[in-house]
């Protein structure tokens, strides 16, 4: 058809030299038109990858997960992890996950050598988009459904909080009851004195004599705030100032815990073993309070730090080393799930429901199993009721680097 326009372009018959350049001009468009073609079709058809061959490093992370094959089960001393697809995690796409990612900067201050080798991704992304985050989990890490050895993948989740109390530096009629640093000694004798002997022994107490750090006016405070492991204090000075401290754990009798709760409840006495439903017990029977109280034998020691308007947006240091973030934060069996391990969590109660990213940084010595956790629910009123009525099934999935990226 081309030639067939050229030559009726023309009203009289060309030359051979005519012919010659009308020739060339031909075959030019002839190939500059094949050559556009082909630029053409290369621009618009996707290139098929051989059966086999691995992802483009550009596929979505969506559809690299669904189409790759599931590496093999990992197994830890207290607990089982199976790969799963992300599809499988409850809520993945709803979280809010730059929350998490504070978290995850913390652990990342004090990281295990499996995840050390990304902090410096996790910094860069600190900033980054939801989406931006998400792909990157997505491309970085493989889910594990985390289940134990005897018992399946459900487990338990309770709460723990940082108590908020008011505090005085010496002993008054209102403020009565020492919390105490350590006694000189502790570590040559194991178990350390009762609860018990430490409050009705002379010698014993001569031992915690000037190891007072402040005093509180309830007892049961005290208790709470030993089980808890820390805690804020609104300390009176002796000139009548205030000023806002946390007690931080700094070790214990080695004495077995015993509940509380569980002592009311197996005399039926109480119904509800919640610490209102204790304090309320207490005022109804005040003269067993020390009976109450040395059902548990075990008692913590506390050391004081100062807590800056910077620190107070955290809570207190974990057995990772690092400030909890409220929320964000639980404890673990280190023989399930090891510090550091970002972990998505699963539960749903009467309490509450949540399905989101949190970091395993802390422990313990109720925190035993393959599928437990404690949920560090922050500090005050709203903490402490969480923490008193959450106890729900869970499910838990660590979130572990892919093999070879």
């Amino acid at each position: 058809m081309v030639h067939q326009t050229i030559s009726n372009s023309s009203s009289k018959a060309p030359s051979a030299s005519s012919n010659s350049k009308l020739m060339n001009r031909l075959l030019s468009t002839v190939v500059m038109g094949l050559i556009v073609g082909m630029l053409a079709a290369c621009g618009s058809a996707p290139r098929q990858l051989p059966a086999g061959s691995p992802p483009a490093a550009g596929v979505a992370p969506e559809r690299r997960d669904a189409g790759a094959a599931l590496p093999a089960p990992i197994l830890q001393s207290k607990s089982r992890w199976t790969a799963v697809r992300w599809a499988e995690l409850p809520g993945f796409e709803e979280d809010a996950l730059h929350e998490a990612w504070n978290a995850w900067l913390k652990s990342c201050e004090r990281p295990g050598p499996v995840f050390a080798p990304l902090c410096a991704e996790v910094r860069r992304l600190s900033i980054g988009e939801l989406a931006e985050q998400r792909a990157w989990l997505m491309a970085r890490l493989q889910p594990y459904q985390v289940e134990a050895l005897v018992g399946g993948t459900e487990g338990l989740l309770t709460a723990y909080y940082e108590p908020l109390l008011e505090a005085s530096r010496k002993a008054t009629a209102e403020f009565s009851v020492p919390l105490y640093r350590p006694p000189p000694g502790l570590a040559q004798r194991k178990p350390w004195f009762t609860r018990q002997e430490i409050d009705t022994l002379a010698p014993v107490q001569a031992l915690l004599k000037g190891r007072e750090i402040a005093f509180l006016a309830d007892p049961v405070d005290a208790l709470i705030l030993q089980i808890q492991g820390s805690g804020r204090l609104r300390i009176t000075e002796d000139d009548g100032t205030q000023v806002l401290v946390r007690l931080a754990y700094a070790g214990s009798n080695e004495q077995p815990y015993k509940s509380v709760g569980r002592w009311l409840l197996d005399q039926g006495q109480v119904r509800d073993a919640s610490w209102p439903a204790i304090k309320a017990w207490l005022a109804r029977n005040p003269g067993r309070t020390n009976e109450l109280l040395w059902s548990n034998p075990r008692t913590v020691f506390f050391r004081e730090e100062p807590l800056s308007k910077q620190d107070a947006v955290w809570g207190p240091k974990g057995a990772q080393g690092v400030a909890l973030t409220p929320g964000r934060s639980i404890a673990v069996d280190p023989g399930s799930i090891p510090y550091g391990t970002p972990v998505w969590l699963a539960s749903s109660g009467a309490a509450a429901n949540l399905q989101k990213l949190v970091l395993a940084q802390d422990t313990g010595s109720a925190i035993t199993g393959g599928v437990r956790a404690d949920y560090f629910a922050g500090w005050g009123a709203s903490a402490a009721e969480l923490a008193a009525h959450l106890k729900q099934p869970l499910r838990l999935w660590v979130l572990w680097p892919r093999q070879g990226l």
